[in-house]
């Protein structure tokens, strides 16, 4: 067994050799390249799929020729190359240098279209959605952001070609934000805490309009006002659930 681990570790530090000695000479020739060459390698990469080492050259290019030809088009593949590397820290904080540097760009309703799609990003859970498991509870500040980002897109570029796909994604971070809302909801509700209850189910109602969730909401909404000894506003929430929900069982 002594043997075996002693053979292993030194297996284990040559590969790490390897890696760096590797890494090394993937630099070096960074450190040499003109702007063209370094520009065509990341391109190349990219078109290859391979994200990391396009993020290299990309990265050389932007911090040795910050002025060069290829400057603006350097910053716009970096924030898609982070944003395939799911690192979404990085494409935020290089999606919002590039709009302050550059607000009038001609491709800059692109950058906010990226910009919500990388908080999209933030807030999935890869392996969750995989297995069809319900994480509506958690904090929604991520898809609140690429909701505020879809939004501003849509009414400051009404005619780009991202403004259609923005619509569509704003509609499912709607139902989101609504569910997470709901679940809150149901949270006070356990702790009896009825008028916190009806608080945000009504902000589900005039925030998220339409959704899913609204039919719970007036559920609760009328519970709520049923335990505070609120009977004309339970009446009125009774009165729109039977306009638009008049098979809920809360109506029989």
């Amino acid at each position: 067994m002594h043997k075996f681990a002693k053979g292993a570790a030194i297996a284990l530090i040559s590969l790490a050799l390897a890696a760096c000695s590797s890494r090394k000479e993937d630099d070096m020739p960074l450190s040499k390249s003109s702007p063209d060459v370094l520009y065509t390698q990341a391109r190349t990469s990219m078109e290859l799929g391979n994200y990391s080492k396009a993020v290299r050259s990309l990265e050389a290019l932007d911090s040795r020729y910050p002025f060069g030809p290829h400057k603006t088009q350097v910053q716009l593949d970096l924030i898609y190359a982070y944003y395939k590397l799911d690192d979404p820290a990085s494409g935020i904080a290089n999606i919002d240098r590039f709009i302050r540097l550059n607000p009038t760009h001609k491709d800059i309703d692109y950058v906010y279209y990226m910009r919500g799609l990388v908080n999209m990003q933030s807030d999935s859970y890869m392996f969750h959605d995989m297995l069809n498991i319900d994480r509506t509870d958690r904090d929604p500040k991520a898809a609140q952001d690429a909701f505020k980002d879809f939004d501003r897109l849509i009414k400051s570029y009404p005619n780009s070609k991202y403004a259609a796909d923005a619509q569509k994604r704003m509609q499912f971070l709607k139902n989101r934000l609504a569910k997470y809302s709901i679940n809150v909801a149901e949270y006070y509700i356990k702790m009896n805490a009825w008028s916190a209850a009806a608080v945000r189910a009504q902000s589900v109602m005039e925030s998220y309009p339409g959704t899913p969730s609204t039919e719970r909401a007036l559920e609760i909404m009328a519970l709520a006002y049923d335990e505070l000894g609120q009977d004309k506003l339970k009446e009125h929430v009774l009165m729109v659930m039977k306009s638009n929900f008049p098979s809920n069982a809360m109506l029989k």
